[in-house]
């Protein structure tokens, strides 16, 4: 399948070098070798490969090609200030595209500057608008609440093959990943943690309580959780801060990029799909057409809670709630709907017979309606 920032990177390629990061095994390497035959000699480079590392290293790859691919390049020592001087002493014809796991974004962020001479991008899982002309939107949206957005088990269309890649999946990331981040003594308490956090998806966060579990304090439960999501492993939808009367609490949801992870019932997974969605949504008009957009979460001190809400320059423009069937407005929804005039309030339901519009809150197709988000 096309992946969706397919036409974006063919087009930003001709103006600044392309930094593509995302979850592992998400398709980054897919794509960029996708990319290839836009050109007329492509060159493709994996820093992991003794081969191609020494060419990197050398910098002995054809003058002629047009477009050079760098994979996994944030593992070479001073990376950035190495494809920086590449960049600025490259022909004016030859395009460059940065590929590599979370960490690359991670590590973007100290040292030598890049700025100006790259475009952000942010591959993440299959969505049900990724999926929207190869299958219905209620079909697409059950299929990743089963199998998750993730391409290997997500294609297998097999429990048996996505159970065996997630657990494979997993195994390498703790053992790879998360020890690069902490002591080899901390990943037995990450791996718990990160088994923990499987049945607390969709629920404000409680690092005291998850800490007296672990039996560490509570900035460490927030180290931990930091560097789960640097890795992609996890994100959290933070509060809204608005208006409202009486202030929002502070604790973020959080929630996994592979929703086939999540060890909960068909509700929870359910919002964690639609998590993902709308994550990719906002990510994309942030990265690619460059809006000022977030998602988070609102619940107010007198318990009030809505699942999402998008904002546009710091004003709520949705609430959203999610449901499995239950066609009944939410209290919440409809009750802080009424306390921002010209938010759009609506409840997503995957179970749904008819959709339409009760007091101020529009009941519609989940499936549907995240089939015409922006990805």
């Amino acid at each position: 399948m096309r992946r969706y920032l397919y036409d974006p990177i063919k087009e930003d390629l001709q103006k600044k070098m392309v930094i593509l990061t995302g979850p592992r095994q998400v398709g980054k390497t897919w794509l960029a070798k996708a990319l290839m035959p836009e050109f007329k000699s492509p060159q493709y480079l994996n820093y992991d490969d003794v081969t191609d590392a020494k060419i990197i290293n050398n910098q002995s790859w054809p003058l002629q090609s047009d477009l050079l691919i760098l994979d996994e390049i944030h593992k070479k020592s001073s990376w950035k200030k190495f494809i920086k001087g590449v960049f600025d002493t490259r022909t004016q014809d030859q395009a460059m595209l940065i590929s590599g796991s979370a960490r690359l974004d991670t590590f973007r962020q100290s040292g030598e500057s890049l700025a100006g001479r790259y475009f952000p991008m942010r591959l993440n899982p299959i969505s049900v608008c990724e999926l929207k002309e190869s299958a219905k939107p209620e079909e697409a949206l059950a299929l990743l609440n089963r199998f998750g957005g993730f391409p290997e088990p997500f294609l297998s269309g097999s429990d048996k093959e996505a159970a065996r890649w997630r657990n494979q999946y997993y195994t390498d990331l703790i053992r790879e990943d998360i020890l690069e981040f902490g002591r080899l003594q901390e990943v037995r308490t990450m791996r718990l943690l990160l088994e923990m956090l499987r049945s607390r998806v969709g629920s404000p966060l409680s690092y005291t309580s998850l800490a007296q579990d672990l039996q560490i304090v509570p900035n460490t439960v927030r180290r931990y959780i930091d560097i789960l999501e640097s890795l992609c492993i996890v994100f959290t939808v933070r509060p809204f801060h608005t208006n409202v009367a009486r202030a929002i609490l502070k604790e973020p949801k959080l929630y996994f990029y592979d929703s086939g992870f999540v060890l909960a019932d068909e509700g929870v997974r359910l919002e964690n799909t639609c998590a993902v969605c709308l994550l990719k949504h906002v990510q994309y008009l942030q990265d690619i057409e460059g809006e000022d957009v977030d998602l988070n979460y609102i619940k107010t001190k007198e318990g009030k809670e809505v699942d999402f809400s998008l904002s546009y320059k710091n004003k709520a423009t949705h609430l959203i709630e999610v449901k499995t069937s239950d066609h009944s407005p939410a209290a919440a929804l409809v009750a802080l709907s009424k306390k921002l005039p010209g938010v759009t309030a609506i409840q997503l339901v995957q179970n749904l017979r008819r959709e339409q519009q009760i007091d101020y809150v529009a009941v519609v197709s989940a499936g549907k309606w995240l089939a015409q988000l922006s990805a």
